[in-house]
């Protein structure tokens, strides 16, 4: 067991240090895109619900923001199937800082004591059940979260699976070269990040994320992209068709806890 585990963590690394390298030769370190851990913890009940809730909103967060990183995202599923996921979304201006924040959480007494409920739960009563996380780089054309105004709002998370690297470069180049988010823009859909995975589940892949008034803003700014003369043209061009950069679209509706940043 410890030698699969040393495996494990050698391929992380490695694949770390590959990204890091090649972001350094190309220049992107002095890029202004982010990068995002996208987090969702499963749960099986309301009290590891309440241990995660309490953990972001009184060590996680205040700690991050104390590092420099802002706009951490926290929300729930809108209308979940028995116990809710929750889903975090952490900024990062850098990969160095991606790569070194668990060493300075580890050095932070105030937050290791603020979250050790969540820390040292015990395996008899975990405070959750797994996490799945992705590191995720944001798109050109959009390199950094935008919050949107402190007001009631739901948020559509979605991911596009593509059948090969090929394929989702160019799914990328369509909402960046060819203007999807300028055109979503002007029909009324809000952006608030765009982020190629790196690394993750379901690779290749991008995702991405909405925020509405409500679901009747949603249904009716999504009919306005639709039909947008600007849109149909991009979406006639052969290079940008559905069935050969996409092969699969999941959308998640989420709310954001009270004390969410986004």
């Amino acid at each position: 067991m410890k030698r699969r585990s040393f495996v494990k963590s050698s391929i992380l690394l490695s694949s770390l240090s590959n990204i890091t390298s090649t972001n350094s030769e190309a220049g992107f370190k002095k890029s202004k895109q982010e990068f995002y851990e996208l987090r969702v913890y499963t749960l099986k009940n309301a009290e590891q619900e309440k241990v995660i809730e309490d953990y972001f909103e009184k060590a996680a967060i205040p700690a991050l923001n104390r590092l420099g990183m802002k706009n951490v995202g926290v929300f729930k599923e809108m209308k979940p199937e028995g116990q809710t996921k929750i889903y975090v979304l952490i900024p990062f201006a850098s990969l160095d800082d991606f790569i070194g924040v668990e060493e300075k959480l580890s050095k932070d007494a105030v937050y290791q004591d603020a979250g050790a409920a969540y820390m040292t739960a015990p395996a008899t009563a975990p405070a959750y059940e797994r996490i799945q996380s992705s590191l995720l780089k944001a798109f050109a054309h959009m390199p950094k979260i935008e919050v949107p105004g402190n007001k009631a709002r739901i948020f559509e998370l979605r991911r596009y699976e593509s059948a090969s690297e090929t394929a989702s470069k160019k799914k990328i180049e369509m909402f960046n070269d060819a203007g999807e988010i300028d055109i979503f823009r002007k029909s009324g859909l809000t952006p608030v990040f765009f982020g190629e995975a790196l690394i993750g589940e379901m690779r290749p892949n991008l995702t991405y994320m909405l925020t509405y008034e409500d679901m009747a803003a949603r249904d009716r700014n999504w009919k306005t992209f639709g039909s947008s003369p600007e849109w149909k043209k991009i979406k006639s061009m052969p290079e940008y068709a559905d069935a050969k950069i996409v092969s699969r679209i999941t959308a998640t509706y989420l709310v954001p806890t009270s004390f969410s940043q986004v």
